[in-house]
């Protein structure tokens, strides 16, 4: 089926029924980035849905209500400042991607409490990608994050007519990318406290995951196939890594059509990576073990297996560019997108023990991994039939989701209580009546905090705006769409209190971005308010472990 086709075929399905579907007008006619911005600049900050005006206290006012024209505005004075907490009393942290760095912002007041560019201190290409950030009991006093930067080539893919690479500014080791950084926020400032890629010899750019216990972290690299286990530092300390592993893909048809090197099966192979004697460190920092010299963008996997992705070793390629945690059990699970597999790791062993499979007709049971040698595994996958992308534990430690994409947008259902995953089972597949053709496709998730309701970003092909998807964990159906939400809607993140839902947007880091906001019980939208910058990602900072499972640790 062609694009057009696929295109069309999507635009019928999205004029079909759908379970209470929000689009997202006002009074007067459908919301767009115009409307959007001569709100900001008038002070009506996130009154989408009809509310007449609201002044703002700070830049986040009312979102819904009305205000007094006569009243006094707010003095500019910190200690006589208006809160309004409106969305409680949280702190809203985001990456700017090409932007080069992360924002923290005050979501009782919308002031930006502090931010942090990677430019400043000496990365000359910071694509500021993925974070987290780890419990603080009073964030408002201090907290640290993670933050991964891509690899610098990625700044090539989204069509800007740049002359960075031949400005130098991409080479040598700190333009290209992949550092991994540990920034501190004091009260007052963001200081840089440690490069972990520098530290150990690891420079991977892509998901930083947190362990529910907080006492480390993940981070993956779909361009090298590393996934890289940490021991958590603080303040000035230097990070430890507790493990490494690298997956190579083996194919039975290597010498065919290259899309027969994946559909037609083969075999996983897992290996432990060592450190160097000599230095102590691994070799992996920049560029270095690239299998690709880009990303696999979003549902672009088909990009791989026909030949548009250039790299050193495509033919290897297993996209191993996430790892989640299982909120009760010390349970981490990796995604390798071209086949929509999820590798399960115990981290009291850390050794590979089972994987599971999301695609409809694949096996529903968890598929065995073999160790041939020491630090050294197999997996065997016969049946190979579409790519998939992100996933995520529900925070009751029952559900484990994965978005099947490109050939089957759909999203395996895992029940996962069982503290051996070589138990879990594929128990149903999941897929809204508008995922038809090969977009729009389901994208990254999160779960309502009693996780009876899952949220899935839905990804549309440039320029057209993104939509989310409320889906029911008792009966697996679509209970609510919220259509024309912003273009490329990316992670969202649902406030402590059970009653927000934040769904962060970055228009494929040239066109619209902002925040949408809505509620998380009843559904109803609320409004949006503005970031800048290209945000990839969002975290609301936890205080404690318990929100932490809520948080950058469980989903991505």
């Amino acid at each position: 089926m062609s694009n057009d086709q696929n295109m069309k075929k999507g635009a019928e399905a999205a004029g079909a029924s759908a379970p209470n579907v929000t689009r997202l007008y006002n009074q007067r006619g459908p919301i767009d980035r115009r409307k959007l911005l001569t709100a900001a600049t008038t002070g009506i900050v996130g009154s989408i849905l009809g509310a007449r005006s609201a002044t703002a206290g700070g830049l986040l006012s009312r979102l819904m209500g009305e205000s007094n024209p006569l009243a006094p505005s707010a003095s500019a004075a910190e200690s006589s400042a208006l809160r309004l907490a409106t969305l409680g009393d949280y702190v809203w942290l985001t990456p700017t991607k090409l932007g080069g760095g992360a924002q923290v912002q005050d979501l009782a007041t919308g002031k930006t409490m502090a931010w942090i560019e990677y430019w400043n201190y000496g990365d000359s290409c910071p694509i500021a990608h993925h974070l987290a950030a780890f419990p603080s009991a009073d964030p408002r006093k201090g907290f640290e994050f993670l933050n991964s930067t891509q690899g610098a080539q990625n700044v090539l893919i989204y069509g800007i007519p740049t002359q960075i690479r031949e400005h130098g500014m991409l080479d040598p080791l700190w333009g290209q990318g992949n550092q991994i950084y540990r920034v501190g926020f004091d009260g007052q400032q963001m200081n840089l406290l440690e490069n972990i890629a520098e530290t150990t010899g690891i420079g991977l750019g892509v998901h930083t995951v947190i362990f529910p216990d907080a006492s480390g972290f993940s981070v993956s690299d779909g361009q090298k196939d590393i996934v890289a286990f940490f021991k958590r530092a603080t303040g000035y300390n230097k990070t430890e890594v507790i493990d490494a592993f690298r997956f190579d893909w083996i194919g039975n048809e290597s010498n065919g059509l290259l899309q027969d090197n994946w559909f037609k099966g083969g075999k996983v192979r897992i290996s432990r990576l060592v450190k160097a004697p000599e230095t102590g460190l691994y070799d992996y920092r920049g560029i270095k073990g690239n299998k690709l010299e880009w990303e696999m963008v979003p549902m672009g996997e088909y990009l791989a297996y026909t030949g548009q992705l250039p790299g050193s070793d495509v033919k290897a390629l297993t996209g191993a560019d996430n790892c989640v945690h299982h909120p009760i059990h010390p349970l981490s699970l990796v995604t390798l997108r071209m086949f929509s597999v999820g590798v399960v790791f115990d981290r009291t062993t850390m050794e590979p023990v089972a994987a599971v499979s999301s695609p409809d007709g694949t096996s529903k049971d968890a598929l065995p991994i073999k160790k041939i040698a020491d630090g050294i595994w197999e997996l065997t996958l016969d049946n190979v039939v579409t790519s998939g992308h992100e996933c995520g534990f529900s925070p009751d430690g029952k559900w484990f989701t994965m978005t099947n994409n490109t050939r089957q947008n759909s999203m395996g259902v895992f029940n996962c209580e069982d503290r051996d995953p070589r138990n879990w089972k594929r128990v149903t597949v999941f897929k809204d009546s508008h995922w038809t053709g090969s977009t729009p496709s389901p994208f990254h998730i999160t779960f309502s905090m009693d996780a009876s309701k899952m949220f899935v970003s839905e990804l549309h092909q440039k320029p057209a705006k993104s939509s989310i998807v409320v889906v029911d964990t008792k009966s697996w159906t679509t209970i609510k769409r919220f259509e024309n939400v912003g273009v490329d809607t990316q992670t969202m993140h649902v406030t402590y209190d059970g009653k927000y839902v934040l769904a962060i947007f970055s228009g494929f880091q040239r066109l619209e971005g902002g925040t949408f906001i809505f509620t998380q019980d009843t559904l109803e939208p609320v409004g949006y308010i503005p970031n800048f910058g290209g945000h990839h990602d969002c975290v609301i900072v936890p205080r404690n472990n318990q929100e932490l499972i809520h948080s950058r640790s469980t989903t991505v």
